[in-house]
């Protein structure tokens, strides 16, 4: 049970340092898998801003309650699929970050500009704005995504797959940061993107353990500092 209650405080902070930095707002969810038929997962009908422990449910892939005290997003069929599809995978985030949903809805293709930003490229878009709450769309996403750590949804979203919520956290801040410099950069010129040789060295240099936890700890610092202030 304490591992279990772990998960959930991880995805508590998740969810809140995602929406403190703006990138999830009143939609969005974070899941964790917990075995081969189960996850965590934030409840739909919730504050992102104001979420604790008791809005997190437990659910099987076909998005029955096992249990909590509401039911899952709509969207639950997008982390299961990527569980059923990806072994590899334990959590995954999906939300509506406005940098990088504003590349894919001007249909201009994510480039690597910003080194942290180079571990999520290339990065696959599915060609459609739908909500993955079906089989099918779900189906859709997971071969879009393939074994890529991320994936954009046209003039939709974000999702950021990982071993651990760290991960997936850690790649969709990467991931919006790229975009957003990205975005500025092209407004007065035009954006560098690095080379193959650079983007190897990105991520042999930036892709650990230790520097995905340095910046967990940094927004965990950023959240807790916010919940203190008067």
């Amino acid at each position: 049970m304490s591992e279990i209650l772990d998960h959930k405080q991880r995805l508590v902070r998740c969810i809140r340092m995602l929406e403190r930095n703006g990138i999830m707002d009143y939609n969005g969810h974070a899941s964790t898998r917990i075995d081969d038929g189960r996850m965590l997962i934030n409840i739909g009908n919730c504050l992102r801003s104001q979420l604790t422990v008791d809005d997190i449910c437990t659910i099987d892939f076909d998005g029955n309650v096992i249990e909590g005290n509401g039911k899952p997003p709509l969207e639950f069929h997008l982390h299961a699929g990527v569980y059923k599809a990806r072994s590899d995978v334990d959590a995954v985030i999906h939300c509506h970050p406005n940098w990088s949903t504003i590349l894919s809805t001007a249909g201009v293709a994510y480039l690597p500009v910003y080194a942290q930003g180079s571990l999520v490229y290339p990065l696959p878009v599915l060609d459609s704005p739908d909500s993955i709450n079906n089989l099918v769309m779900a189906k859709r996403l997971t071969d879009t995504l393939g074994d890529r750590p991320a994936a954009l949804m046209k003039a939709h979203g974000a999702a950021t797959v990982g071993k651990t919520i760290v991960d997936a956290f850690v790649l969709m801040n990467y991931l919006e940061e790229n975009a957003q410099r990205q975005y500025m950069a092209a407004q007065i010129g035009t954006p560098y993107a690095f080379t193959a040789d650079e983007l190897a060295l990105c991520r042999e240099k930036l892709w650990t353990e230790s520097l995905f936890k340095r910046t967990w700890d940094h927004f965990s610092a950023k959240l807790d500092e916010g919940a203190q202030r008067p």
